[in-house]
């Protein structure tokens, strides 16, 4: 099994302006690297068989000639092995010369793709020597006696993926090529282009790229000119990048004066999974009639990926995580501010454990206040010490309620939990699932019952994560009247907590540090004689880190358990073994299945990120579906 991964590759080589012998050797060198490599597809840059730079040489007979046997040697050499070359290089139809993309697979050429849009103004004046695709009405072409399939409208698939290529150009122009091939089934678009360097034209160029890939749903290829063409009067980086639905994965190093094969993997999984979701994707696919040319499946048992999987899928980036927190709170801030002025209440009641999730809400709550010009004091925090609560966490709530100076109560569900113990014929020394939830269902109904008395709304502290884990009381913590941490997950609130923590005074940045230090635990079950917490939750149900990893893929692109436990296995494997991710992977799967139930009738809270658990919105599943999960 190959996951749905396509191994792909932008090769930049090093070349001597009309040169062909030179050339084709160098791009010999890349593609066998290539081949050792198993990459399934690799692209050249444009005319790099000639070179781009060859100016009013390209009317030379001998140029077009050399060319030509280059591509005769390039197709020998492939006649091993079933990796995909595209190539560069001038193509003369009847009495026109075309700036093309020529395919090549296991000593056949397969297809010849000719450029569309043909730059004539400022540095580049490509009309001069070539036409447009547009300019043709040949649908194949001879080369050495073979009819070769040529135009626009050239599709390559292997029956696994699909394939299109569009040239330098083609990309800049307001509808590229690469928008239609991707709307009649292009999963990879492969571009072979000479940009030359320009202040400021290169991060243009990547967010043309990244634009381009993300509006097609696809992966994009791109493979441009560099070390060698000609620099009398423009210079060329060597732009290796690859990207997939919106985001960068890999690229070369600019102004190298070496050659250079950038190497990844493309999801196609991941890319299908996109496409099927957004309903609109086929809304503007043209009547246009594209050929399909089948190549050969490339049989591949390297599954070692290239790529990186981010270990924490839901952080964000550290380049971007100051800004992204920032937005974060402010889309819970927002959604909070709406509710709290919709309702025309006067208070915002939660409880705080000193753990996590009440900190990030609590957080929140107060931003939100201060957004308003409400007074903190309007925001009601209670502490309630239950059997399990540890001086560290109780001092913890205290301190932070007082820092941030909110109003603050302290209610122990000691006596009222004994009673109802009492009440149910219940032992208290039977530290079981009732001796829990009790506690549990004891401080919600202090906190629903606090809110009609001070004319407040309850705010709910539980987080994405444990949604889909099901960790929560049913009708306990799990209930609220507004949930606004229901969109954020486990390894984002402690971001977000360690973020807000260094824009607040000294004593609180303190207590907030500490709490980021405290073990996650709903402390219902005693401490241990030194006072230490013994529930610890990552103990019981698994890393937090691995279940948001299990949740991001198994929820964002409907990906098998099989496919997610070798991406955990790929991203994880320098701290955890097989074994114990397949273990929480087991667990993930049968608790997000069971407790489904919970999920259907959740608070309203705001969606943050492009995950949500929400039964009015992401989500919608029978809570009595079955677990496909590893052993089904």
């Amino acid at each position: 099994m190959n996951y749905g991964f396509v191994r792909v590759a932008a090769a930049i080589p090093t070349l001597k302006v009309a040169d062909c012998a030179f050339n084709n050797g160098k791009i010999t060198e890349l593609f066998l690297e290539a081949q050792a490599q198993n990459v399934q597809v690799v692209c050249f840059p444009e005319l790099s068989i000639t070179s781009y730079t060859c100016g009013d040489l390209f009317f030379q007979q001998k140029l077009l000639k050399n060319a030509l046997n280059s591509l005769e040697e390039l197709k020998s050499l492939s006649f091993s092995t079933t990796t995909t070359m595209i190539i560069g290089m001038p193509i003369r139809v009847e009495n026109q010369l075309f700036n093309t993309a020529v395919v090549i697979q296991s000593g056949k050429i397969l297809g010849i793709v000719p450029k569309t849009h043909l730059p004539n103004n400022n540095e580049f004046y490509e009309k001069r020597w070539f036409s447009s695709s547009i300019a043709s009405n040949q649908k194949s072409v001879n080369i050495a006696g073979e009819e070769i399939p040529f135009g626009t409208d050239l599709l390559f698939t292997d029956g696994n993926f699909t394939f299109g290529i569009e040239i330098c150009e083609d990309l800049w122009v307001p509808i590229p090529p690469s928008s239609q091939l991707s709307l009649h089934g292009a999963e990879l678009i492969f571009n072979l282009s000479a940009t030359n360097e320009l202040i400021g034209k290169h991060n243009y160029l990547v967010q043309l790229i990244e634009q381009q890939s993300a509006k097609c749903n696809a992966a994009y290829i791109y493979a441009s000119a560099g070390s060698g063409e000609s620099t009398t009067d423009v210079v060329y980086a060597g732009n290796g990048i690859i990207a997939e639905n919106g985001k960068i994965i890999a690229k070369s190093e600019r102004f190298s004066f070496k050659e250079q094969l950038v190497i990844s993997e493309v999801d196609i999984d991941r890319l299908h999974a996109d496409r099927i979701r957004n309903t609109n994707f086929n809304n503007d696919k043209s009547e246009k009639l594209y050929r399909t040319i089948a190549i050969k499946e490339f049989l591949n048992s390297d599954l070692e990926l290239h790529r990186i999987f981010d270990k924490h899928p839901f952080v964000p980036s550290i380049a971007s995580r100051d800004s992204s927190c920032e937005e974060i709170f402010s889309i819970q801030m927002g959604a909070l501010a709406k509710r709290w002025q919709h309702t025309n209440l006067k208070t915002l009641v939660l409880g705080i454990s000193g753990g996590l999730d009440s900190t990030l809400a609590l957080l929140v709550c107060v931003e939100t206040a201060d957004k308003l010009g409400f007074d903190r004091k309007q925001i009601l925090g209670i502490t309630m010490p239950g059997f399990g609560t540890t001086d560290r966490t109780y001092n913890n709530a205290i301190s932070l309620m007082q820092s941030l100076g909110i109003t603050s109560m302290e209610i122990s569900i000691k006596d009222a939990c004994i009673q109802h113990f009492k009440d149910i014929e219940h032992d208290p020394e039977l530290h079981d699932i009732t001796y829990e939830n009790t506690q549990a269902r004891e401080r919600t109904k202090i906190l629903m019952n606090l809110s009609n008395k001070h004319n407040g709304i309850v705010i709910g502290t539980g987080d994405l994560s444990e949604l889909a884990l099901g960790w929560a009381t049913y009708n306990g913590d799990h209930m609220s009247m507004y949930g606004i941490n229901s969109g954020v997950p486990k390894t984002l609130v402690r971001y977000l907590v360690d973020w807000a923590s260094h824009k607040l005074d000294a004593e609180s940045e303190k207590i907030l540090q500490d709490i980021l230090q405290t073990p996650v635990s709903p402390e219902l079950l005693p401490a241990d004689n030194e006072g230490n917490i013994t529930q610890k939750t990552e103990n019981i149900v698994g890393p937090y880190e691995l279940h948001d990893f299990f949740l991001y893929y198994f929820v964002r692109f409907g990906f098998s358990p099989e496919k997610i436990l070798f991406l955990a296995n790929h991203a994880y494997s320098d701290t955890y073994s097989k074994e114990i991710i397949e273990k929480w992977l087991k667990i993930f799967l049968h608790r997000f299945f069971a407790q489904q139930f919970k999920r259907s009738c959740m608070p309203d809270g705001p969606k943050v990120g492009s995950i949500n658990l929400s039964p009015r919105g992401d989500w919608r599943m029978p809570s009595d579906a079955i677990n496909f999960g590893l052993d089904n």
